[in-house]
């Protein structure tokens, strides 16, 4: 029998925005500034540490498929009025007209693209593979600075507006929590250390082709970048991230510069951060940049499906570290396409970022 941990899905509560942002925001000598970042930590702590020590129930949320055979989404939207109780009041549910509010639409309409991406390309119907309804709450606390996946559902903050803006604005934002979901129902990826990374890494990897899917964009026509324009104005930097050049979406006089490394040899070491989940996926991240605009054309064709293969392919340990993940890539790549460009590409963009697959 297979451990517990391998065998059924272990939620973890993942956020957007990393904790080592929102610290040194919260460092910051304005207080319009460094105040919703305090809170916003303590909020994501308090949740954390429940999401670790009992499972949330919701009564008022159907985690039942509405048409098992249905091949289209199921989505129910949430207000929360600026309050902390999950999910909050029902605002709009699948196949209902747009409403008033820009969030609730804007989180429909991501929502259903991360369900479009997985069911028209990879042939997976929601995260689970069996039409899971996908749920979002919006407008979550006063001034909240990030967006997360509890296990359960997608929550977003509106942000304060100084910093960081509506976390709805970004496709690749839901798309990249709402892809904890499908690692959590696929590899189940522990969330620490380098598996903490990939877990990120891969988060960002289908965000960013959620985006490039919905744009109709190739590999070297999308930018790359995780969560533009979700920076207020006033912030020197572009994005959250930035996955063909980690350490370059920001340098800011109030967030500092982006610390994220781009290879092996600058690998942060550390205990904050689940082991710096956050900091390390730029590393994972930079290799499949490499690797899709090695191949050209639509990302999600050839790099996307060989992240998806090992993703869902029951090979890969819960503890992984990067040079594990990087061997069964390269192995995919040979099932799949056989002795050629692809698996060449994909020993190549490992190789430039530092990580073995020998």
């Amino acid at each position: 029998m297979q451990p517990r941990s391998q065998h059924e899905p272990r939620p973890v509560f993942c956020t957007i925005v990393p904790p080592h942002v929102l610290d040194k925001l919260s460092q910051s000598d304005d207080p319009v500034l460094a105040g919703p970042a305090r809170r916003t930590l303590e909020a994501d702590a308090a949740r954390r540490t429940r999401r670790q020590v009992t499972t949330f129930v919701r009564p008022t949320i159907s985690q039942e498929p509405a048409d098992d055979s249905s091949g289209k989404p199921d989505r129910t939207l949430y207000d929360c009025r600026h309050g902390t109780d999950l999910p909050g009041t029902k605002v709009r549910a699948e196949g209902e007209d747009p409403t008033s509010d820009a969030s609730v639409n804007r989180a429909y309409a991501g929502l259903g693209a991360t369900f479009d991406l997985l069911l028209s390309v990879y042939g997976r119907r929601s995260i689970d593979g069996n039409g899971l309804p996908l749920i979002g709450s919006v407008h979550y606390d006063e001034k909240y600075n990030n967006a997360f996946f509890d296990g359960e559902q997608m929550v977003f903050g509106d942000g304060d507006g100084e910093i960081f803006l509506d976390f709805t604005v970004a496709i690749d934002v839901i798309a990249h929590e709402l892809a904890h979901g499908l690692t959590q129902y696929t590899a189940n990826l522990n969330y620490y250390g380098q598996s903490g990374a990939l877990n990120e890494s891969v988060s960002d990897v289908f965000g960013s082709l959620v985006k490039q899917y919905s744009l109709g964009q190739t590999a070297g026509q999308a930018d790359w970048l995780i969560g533009a324009g979700l920076l207020a104005p006033r912030v020197q930097g572009v994005a959250l991230r930035s996955m063909k050049a980690p350490g370059t979406a920001y340098d800011d006089d109030v967030l500092g510069k982006d610390p994220q490394p781009a290879s092996m040899d600058d690998y942060i070491h550390t205990g904050e951060d689940n082991g710096g989940v956050h900091l390390n996926s730029g590393i994972p991240n930079r290799a499949f940049y490499l690797l899709a605009t090695a191949l050209g054309g639509s990302s999600w064709e050839r790099a996307g499906q060989l992240w998806f293969d090992v993703l869902t392919g029951g090979e890969l340990a819960v503890d992984a570290d990067f040079a594990s993940f990087a061997r069964l890539t390269v192995a995919a790549a040979r099932s799949r396409f056989g002795e050629g460009d692809e698996v060449e590409a994909v020993l190549k963009a490992w190789s430039e970022v530092g990580v073995p697959t020998a």
